[in-house]
C-alpha cells in the first residue's frame, strides 16, 4: 500500500487514537505500527477474530492489567555473563502477573463459540518454575525477600541485630552523659553507609569520634561516635555478604528465566497481541463499530457507513450509504459545494484501509465491501511549489504514475479530477481516465463538478452517479446521497452565504442566463424530489423497525411463557416424587399425579392435523389460522414470486409460507366458542442421550434441567448426559446439579470403554 494512500486517508490518525487505548508501551508501539495486509484470508481472519473479541469482551468487562516492556530484557540475557538485577525481575514478575490473570480468563473460553480467539492462545505454556520461584524470592516492592535463601536470611537477620545494639547503645550513652542539647536529631541516622548521630556543627570539637560529612547549610554534622565504630565495621561487612547472597539469587532467578524463556516470550507475544486486540474492542465502542470482512465477489455496499474519525472527534456525523449494483464499479458523485462529496469518498477509502488493517469501522451490520488489493487516492490541492507544478500538473504526474500498477483489484479515488485547466478539456480527460480505469477492471470513485461527467454517469455503463442532498427550505447540506441522479454545484449559493456582494452575484447570474446554462431550477427540482423520497423512505425503515421490534417482543413473551409452565411443571414433578420418598403419598397416587402431569404435557406435543388447500384458496381479506401461534390473523398481501403471504396477526404483520396456514375449522368435540383446530395423537420419542459438548454451563443447565423433565414425565429409567472433559467445568456442573435433583436415584462416570469420565451415567427413581 502507497504511504501516500495512508497519508492523505488518515490512517495514522486512527491508529493513534487506537495506541491510547493500550495498557502497555509495547501494545501502544504495536498498535501504531499496524499496517494494511494484501492477502484476503489475512484480512478476514483477522476480522474473524476482532469479532469474536468485541462479543467477549461484551460478556466478559475483561480488562488486561500492565505490564512492562520485555524486550530489552530478552536482548541483555543473550549475553551467556548477563545477570539480571531486581529491576529486570520485577518486570519478569509484573508481566507473569498480568500473564496470569489473563491465562486463567483465557482458557475457559468455548472453543466452538470463539475458535480463533481461543486459538490465539493455544501455544501458551505456563513457565511454572519461574512464576514459584519470582513469587517466593520477590516482594510486592521488588526487592528480595529474607526469604530468597538461608544465607540471605541469616545475614541480614544479623544486619538487623546489629541496628538494634547501635539503637541501644545510642539511647544508654545519650542518658548518662546530657548531650541531647548538642545534636539536631535524637536518632540514628545513615551517611556513608554507617550509623551516625546529626550532631550541631558547632559542638563537633566536644565529643569523640569521626565526622563523616556536612548537611548543605553546614549547620549539621553527621558524627560517628568512637563506641559506634566496631559494630559499624560489622555491619560493612554484613552488607558485602548480604549483597553477595542477593547476586547469588538475582543469577539463580536469571537461570530461570534463561531456562523458561521460550515459554515467556511466547506468553508476552500474547501478552501484546492481545493488549493490541482488545484495544480495538475499546476502540468500535467508542465508534459503534464492528468487524467487516471483505469479500471476492466484487459487491460493494456499505450501510450506514460513517467517517471514523468524524466519529472519534465526538462529532454528528451523518451516517451515508454507498452502493453500487453488481454490475457497476464506479461510483461517480455529484452536487453542490460543502455537500460531503469529499467526506464520502475519504470515508469509503479510509473504511477499506482500515478493514485491511483488521480495525473496527463504523458500519451497520450487513454491508459488504470487496477485496481491494490497492488503494490509489488523489484528493485535495495537488499544487506543488517546491516542484514548480500546478494543480493540474501535479494531478496528471501522480495519476501518471500509479496508473501502471492499477488493476481489478484496485480502487482508485478522484476528488475533482481534471480541475485546474479548460474546463471541456478537463471533463474530457476525466472520462477517458474512468473510461482507462473500467477497461482494466478497476474500481473507481470520483467527485466532480463538470456537467459532461455528470451526463457521462448517468449513460454509461458499470457507472452509477449520486448526487449529495440539500434542504429545499434552507438550503443547507444534509449529507445525505440520493442515488441515480446528478445535482447542481450550487457555486452561486455558496459564494453568496460566505459574503460575497450582491453586486457581484447578480451579475454572475447575468452571465449564466445568456450563456444559456442556467439548470438551477430542473436540479432543484430534482434535489426537492430526493428529498422527499428519502423521507419516505425514513419513515418506511423506522415503520419496519417497529414492527420487528413487536414481533420480537411477542416471540420473546411467548418463550416465557413456554419457560415458566415448563419450570411449573418441572417442580410439581420434583414435589410429586419428594412426597412419595416421604412416604406421605402412595407409590399409586405418585404414578396419578405424574400421569396428570403428563396429559398436562400432551398438548404441546401433538401435531395439528389441518385441511391441505392450494395457493389459489387463499384469499386477501380472509382470516386463517397461522398454525405455529394457533392465532387468527387476517391475509393482507400475497407474493406469488416469492411464494410468500403477509398476514396480519392482531397487529403483528408477517410474511409467511403457506404451509404455516390453515382454515378456520370448530374443534372436534368441543362445544367451547373460539376459533381451534383438530389434533391428532403422535407418539412422543425422547432419546436417553443428551449431548451438552461446547455449551456454555449456564445454556448447558437450562437444556439439561428440561431434559430430565420429559425423562421423568415419560417414565424414563435410566439416562446418559455427554459433557466431555475438556477443564472439567461442564462436568462438575452437571453432576453436582444432578445430585440436587430429588428425582434422581444415581449418578456415575460411565465405563472406560463408553466414555469413561467424558459421559455421566444417570438413574432415575
Amino acid at each position: 500500500m502507497e504511504s501516500r494512500t495512508i497519508n492523505m486517508l488518515e490512517l495514522n490518525k486512527v491508529l493513534q487514537h487506537l495506541s491510547q487505548e493500550a495498557v502497555s508501551v509495547p501494545g501502544q508501539e504495536k498498535c501504531l505500527q499496524l499496517a494494511p495486509l494484501h492477502d484476503i484470508q489475512d484480512i478476514n481472519r483477522q476480522s474473524r477474530l476482532l469479532g469474536q473479541a468485541i462479543k467477549w469482551q461484551k460478556e466478559a468487562r475483561f480488562e488486561l492489567d500492565f505490564f512492562p516492556d520485555l524486550d530489552s530484557i530478552f536482548d541483555y540475557l543473550k549475553r551467556p555473563e548477563a545477570i539480571l538485577a531486581w529491576e529486570g525481575l520485577w518486570a519478569v514478575l509484573e508481566t507473569l502477573r498480568a500473564g496470569h490473570k489473563a491465562w486463567q480468563r483465557f482458557s475457559g473460553l468455548n472453543s466452538k463459540i470463539y475458535p480463533d480467539l481461543y486459538k490465539l492462545g493455544e501455544k501458551i505454556s505456563w513457565p511454572q518454575k519461574l512464576w514459584s520461584g519470582l513469587r517466593r524470592c520477590l516482594g510486592q516492592d521488588g526487592n528480595l525477600r529474607d526469604e530468597s535463601s538461608p544465607g540471605l536470611l541469616s545475614v541480614r537477620q544479623e544486619i538487623r541485630s546489629i541496628h538494634e545494639q547501635c539503637t541501644k547503645k545510642v539511647g544508654r550513652y545519650l542518658q548518662d552523659s546530657d548531650l541531647l542539647h548538642f545534636l539536631q536529631d535524637e536518632f540514628l541516622t545513615i551517611s556513608s553507609d554507617r550509623y551516625v548521630l546529626a550532631l550541631k556543627s558547632n559542638f563537633k570539637g566536644r565529643l569523640e569520634g569521626i565526622i563523616h560529612d556536612y548537611s548543605q547549610t553546614g549547620e549539621t554534622c553527621y558524627f560517628e561516635p568512637l563506641f559506634l565504630v566496631e559494630l559499624n565495621n560489622r555491619l560493612q561487612s554484613l552488607k558485602q555478604e548480604e549483597k553477595k547472597e542477593e547476586e547469588q539469587v538475582f543469577a539463580y532467578l536469571s537461570g530461570l528465566v534463561r531456562q523458561e524463556q521460550e515459554q515467556l516470550s511466547t506468553l508476552y507475544a500474547w501478552l501484546v497481541e492481545l493488549d493490541v486486540l482488545l484495544a480495538k474492542c475499546k476502540l468500535a465502542d467508542k465508534i459503534s463499530g464492528l468487524a467487516q470482512e471483505m469479500n471476492s465477489d466484487g459487491l460493494l455496499s456499505l450501510n450506514q457507513a460513517r467517517h471514523p474519525l468524524l466519529a472519534l472527534r465526538g462529532q454528528r456525523v451523518v451516517p451515508v450509504d454507498l452502493k453500487l449494483n453488481p454490475d457497476q464499479k464506479a461510483l461517480i458523485i455529484t452536487g453542490g459545494n460543502s455537500g460531503g462529496k469529499t467526506v464520502c469518498l475519504k470515508t469509503l477509502g479510509l473504511i477499506a484501509l482500515m478493514v485491511k488493517s483488521g480495525l473496527p469501522v463504523p458500519l451497520k451490520e450487513g454491508s459488504l465491501i470487496p477485496y481491494w488489493e490497492k488503494i490509489f487516492v488523489l484528493i485535495g490541492d495537488e499544487q506543488s511549489l517546491e516542484t514548480n507544478l500546478s494543480t493540474f500538473t501535479a494531478q496528471i504526474e501522480h495519476f501518471a504514475r500509479f496508473y501502471p500498477h492499477v488493476d481489478d483489484r484496485s480502487l482508485v479515488i478522484l476528488d475533482e479530477f481534471g480541475v485546474g485547466t479548460d474546463p471541456t478539456q478537463g471533463a474530457a480527460l476525466a472520462q477517458a481516465v474512468v473510461d482507462g480505469l473500467l477497461e482494466k477492471k478497476a474500481w473507481v470513485a470520483l467527485a466532480t463538478h463538470f456537467p459532461a461527467l455528470k451526463m457521462y454517469g448517468l449513460t454509461r455503463e458499470g457507472v452509477r452517479v449520486a448526487s449529495v442532498l440539500f434542504d429545499p427550505e434552507t438550503n443547507k447540506p444534509l449529507f445525505k446521497l440520493a442515488y441515480d441522479q446528478v445535482g447542481a454545484s450550487q457555486a452561486l449559493q455558496v459564494a453568496r452565504e460566505y459574503g460575497l456582494a450582491e453586486e457581484i452575484l447578480t451579475r454572475a447570474e447575468e452571465y449564466l442566463l445568456v450563456a444559456g446554462g442556467d439548470q438551477g431550477q430542473i436540479f432543484d427540482r430534482l434535489n426537492e424530489l430526493a428529498v422527499s423520497k428519502e423521507k419516505e423512505i425514513e419513515k418506511l425503515k423506522k415503520r419496519q423497525q417497529e414492527l420487528e421490534e413487536k414481533y420480537a417482543r411477542a416471540l420473546k413473551r411467548i418463550e416465557q411463557e413456554k419457560e415458566r409452565l415448563s419450570l411449573e411443571l418441572k417442580q410439581a414433578a420434583q414435589e410429586i416424587i419428594r412426597q412419595w420418598k416421604e412416604q406421605k403419598i402412595s407409590r399409586k397416587k405418585a404414578l396419578k399425579e405424574m400421569a396428570k402431569l403428563r396429559e398436562r404435557l400432551a398438548p404441546r406435543r401433538e401435531e395439528r392435523e389441518t385441511k391441505k388447500f392450494s395457493w389459489e384458496d387463499v384469499e386477501v381479506g380472509q382470516n386463517y389460522i397461522y398454525l405455529p401461534w394457533g392465532k387468527k390473523g387476517r391475509v393482507d398481501a400475497k407474493d406469488s414470486k416469492k411464494e410468500q403471504i403477509k398476514i396480519d396477526l392482531g397487529g403483528i404483520a408477517l410474511w409467511v409460507k403457506l404451509d404455516d396456514l390453515g382454515p378456520i375449522e370448530e374443534r372436534v368435540g368441543d362445544k367451547q366458542q373460539g376459533v381451534g383446530f383438530k389434533f391428532k395423537k403422535t407418539t412422543s420419542y425422547l432419546p436417553i442421550k443428551l449431548d451438552l459438548r461446547g455449551k456454555r454451563v449456564e445454556d448447558a443447565l437450562i437444556e439439561l434441567g428440561k431434559f430430565l423433565d420429559q425423562a421423568i414425565l415419560s417414565g424414563r429409567k435410566e439416562l446418559e448426559i455427554i459433557h466431555g472433559k475438556g477443564t472439567g467445568a461442564l462436568k462438575k456442573a452437571v453432576q453436582d446439579y444432578l445430585r440436587g435433583i430429588s428425582g434422581v436415584k444415581k449418578v456415575t462416570f460411565a465405563p472406560a470403554d463408553q466414555g469413561g469420565e467424558g459421559v455421566t451415567l444417570v438413574e432415575l427413581v
